[in-house]
């Protein structure tokens, strides 16, 4: 089966004229009638029926006309990408980010490395930690930053980018917005919204549990808007990584007593090779100034 063959068998399928198929495809007719007559062998079955200059698409060919479209737009859509790359016009990258992590400090990171390098073609995914992974695994993104909970590093090179504290996020006019820091033990008794896709959850609930302290979830989200809207709205306070924070008019003081704290890294799988782009991105993430 050759890409000729399909193109011709295409062309005649849309325009149904063997002769207007070959001036569309700039072959003579007998290339294209030889063509289609020879994949129609090769598949076994009439794609066309011949009635004199007319033709009409067989039922063997309405079931694989559909098939050989699917196979000639991978080929162009392959072809197109062999030669981007080799005209430079493009090197693209693929990153996941993880759903949690706010993209304030990324987007002032990937608008740098964009200026850097004028042919980068940057895609991100947002997503959770577990579908991250997965996609990183299957090669379906090239890098991801994120999290790395125990047991990552084993399985990924990780690049540690920078930690990030965990502050209280208070509604404008809160009676803590006096206070330059707040302790878990000041937070006893406080309406709370609750961060259900936070990775550290977890061990800041066990820390409340460690301190005593109870909270009252009032409202419970997995999206990061829809927790601090809600904070904005008085609903509640919550606990949220410094750099998160988005949401214009927020309060947001340290937390202490104790201290919570992440780590944000970059990560790729161990001893898969990077392209021109991908590497010129971990170059510069490894270069840039996280910390200030």
């Amino acid at each position: 089966m050759e890409m000729a063959q399909i193109k011709y068998v295409l062309a005649a399928a849309r325009v149904l004229n063997f002769t207007k198929a070959a001036q569309d495809c700039n072959v003579s007719q007998p290339a294209l009638t030889k063509g289609i007559k020879a994949l129609e062998e090769e598949l076994g079955g009439l794609i066309f029926h011949r009635e004199g200059k007319r033709i009409l698409v067989s039922e063997f060919g309405r079931s694989m006309l559909t098939r050989l479209q699917r196979v000639f737009d991978e080929a162009e859509a392959a072809r197109a990408l062999a030669n981007n790359y080799r005209l430079l016009k493009r090197t693209p990258v693929r990153l996941g980010v993880m759903s949690t992590i706010g993209y304030g400090r990324l987007a002032r990171f990937i608008g740098k490395v964009e200026k850097a390098h004028e042919g980068l073609e940057l895609s991100v995914s947002e997503l959770r930690l577990p579908e991250l992974t997965q996609k990183l695994d299957a090669g379906d993104i090239d890098l991801a930053i994120l999290n790395p909970t125990p047991g990552l590093d084993t399985k990924y090179r990780i690049s540690k980018l920078y930690d990030e504290a965990y502050v209280v996020a208070l509604p404008p006019g809160h009676r803590f917005s006096e206070k330059s820091t707040i302790s878990l033990a000041d937070l006893a008794g406080e309406a709370y919204v609750d961060r259900l896709a936070c990775e550290m959850r977890e061990a800041v609930m066990a820390a409340c549990s460690d301190k005593k302290v109870e909270l009252y979830a009032r409202f419970r989200s997995e999206r990061e808007d829809w927790v601090q809207a809600m904070v904005k709205e008085g609903i509640g306070f919550a606990f949220v990584p410094e750099h998160n924070v988005t949401v214009q008019g927020l309060v947001q003081r340290p937390l202490v007593d104790p201290k919570v704290s992440r780590t944000v890294a970059l990560a790729s799988v161990i001893g898969r090779q990077f392209g021109s782009g991908v590497r010129a991105f971990v170059q510069a993430a490894h270069a840039y100034p996280w910390q200030e």
